[in-house]
């Protein structure tokens, strides 16, 4: 009888063993998702990111810098045209290079990039431009008109590295003026606790990158000058040259004047955080002092308008519907 029932039964106990073999082979392979090692996955995340590390020190920084075109290594073009052209006299006044360094640039990579795309810069612009003028727009005017514009916009760029550094040089001294006299506070803390100036540059150095990454880059560069360098006022006057500021070329000469003749550093950067916090402040009262005149012209040209029209057009639809 027992027999007979399985064999009369034998394709409904088929599917139920074909789903039940599914479904145990569904659980053991989604049982490491359901029931997950967690110490082990720990142990082996630790391991992989302590290989990662060791492996990024030793090949590559842990935190790549952005760079731009002056701050990367210059191509062999860049180096061929300088060499060629006999570029690299216009570095002998130290100009060029003071430039570069107020905009963060140091280095001899960077002057001859920048010394190459002021030759670059006029032919690529007078090549796009000439372009786009002939073969674009292709104006109805006299050909030395278009070519007397093709050469104008050659000539534009040839100040469009200067422009730029000049502009990466407002940027950077914007910052550090910001941020001066917070270091200053902070100077003064440390010296007066009793750190020696190289320490609490450092010590400031470290604390400023949140704030300021331009001035922390500043004081670092100073910090390793006063170690490696025999005389301090060396160190003082390239930062003050550097940066090109008011401000710090007042802090350089106090220190400078507080180690020649011995007064206490404490009260010398007390004296001068107070007067760059000073400074500061009247920078911007004279800022907002100059906002009215600066509103004017806008409120002329975009206010006015709007309100003489919702004032005259009730009067004017009364006019019309008389």
């Amino acid at each position: 009888m027992m027999y007979e029932a399985i064999q009369m039964h034998r394709e409904a106990i088929a599917t139920f063993l074909t789903g039940l073999a599914g479904f145990c082979a569904t659980i053991g392979l989604a049982w490491p998702y359901l029931s997950p090692d967690l110490l082990g996955r720990r142990m082996r995340y630790l391991a992989e990111a302590w290989q990662t590390n060791q492996q990024s020190e030793l090949v590559q920084p842990r935190e790549k810098p952005k760079r731009s075109l002056l701050t990367s290594e210059p191509k062999r073009i860049y180096a061929i045209i300088v060499r060629h052209l006999n570029l690299a006299r216009h570095l002998n006044d130290g100009a060029t290079v003071q430039m570069l360094q107020m905009a963060g640039f140091r280095g001899r990579a960077p002057a001859i990039t920048f010394l190459a795309m002021r030759v670059l810069m006029p032919l690529t612009m007078l090549g796009f431009s000439a372009f786009y003028i002939f073969v674009v727009i292709q104006p109805e005017i006299h050909v030395l008109l278009e070519l007397a514009m093709a050469l104008i916009c050659g000539g534009f760029g040839y100040y469009l590295p200067a422009l730029y550094v000049k502009n990466r040089i407002t940027k950077r001294q914007k910052s550090v003026i910001r941020a001066w006299p917070n270091a200053l506070d902070l100077l003064m803390i440390c010296v007066e606790s009793g750190m020696s100036i190289e320490h609490a540059f450092r010590k400031v150095a470290d604390e400023m990158t949140g704030q300021s990454k331009e001035l922390a880059e500043e004081l670092a560069l100073t910090t390793a000058e006063l170690s490696f360098l025999p005389d301090r006022r060396t160190a003082y006057e390239n930062l003050g040259r550097r940066t090109n500021m008011e401000g710090v070329k007042s802090v350089v000469s106090g220190l400078m004047q507080s180690e020649k003749h011995g007064t206490s550093l404490g009260s010398v950067l007390r004296v001068l955080a107070q007067e760059n916090r000073n400074t500061r402040m009247s920078l911007a009262e004279k800022k907002a002092a100059a906002l009215s005149p600066k509103l004017t012209v806008p409120m002329i040209l975009f206010f006015l308008p709007v309100l003489f029209a919702v004032i005259i057009t009730p009067a004017a639809i009364q006019i019309l519907a008389q």
